[in-house]
């Protein structure tokens, strides 16, 4: 199966930490990425870091790799390969998954090493 294509994004992101039961702050909805996820134990933000957000900690600095979707459920092993890549290349990073594709936000100052990494492991990226 050939490797899917990944896109850089140009987006500068920050990932927030909030208190569980903490509401969501309306000025996330402003931002042309976002990703919320609540569970028992946090609520997490990914906005652009331009949203100001009094979160109990924060993130910034990343950036964002998009997987061309749409994907199929019945694929599998595509984040898993991506980030083993960048796990050899000692590149952290932060997965989102949505319905459709995944995102890797890897730190602004390991972009250059990813790509080149996930370049040199036979991914195409635009």
């Amino acid at each position: 199966m050939p490797k899917p294509i990944l896109t850089v994004s140009n987006a500068d992101l920050s990932v927030h930490r909030f208190n569980s039961t903490a509401a969501i702050p309306q000025i996330v909805f402003s931002s042309s990425f976002y990703s919320i996820t609540r569970t028992a134990d946090e609520l997490s933000i990914v906005c652009e870091t331009g949203i100001n957000l009094e979160s109990d900690s924060c993130e910034s600095a990343w950036s964002m790799l998009k997987v061309l979707g749409p994907l199929d459920f019945s694929l599998t092993g595509i984040l898993a390969d991506i980030s083993d890549c960048l796990a050899q290349a000692k590149v952290s990073i932060f997965a989102i998954s949505t319905f459709d594709t995944d995102y890797i936000l890897v730190k602004h100052s390991d972009l250059a090493k990813a790509v080149e990494s996930l370049q040199n492991n036979g991914y195409k990226i635009q």
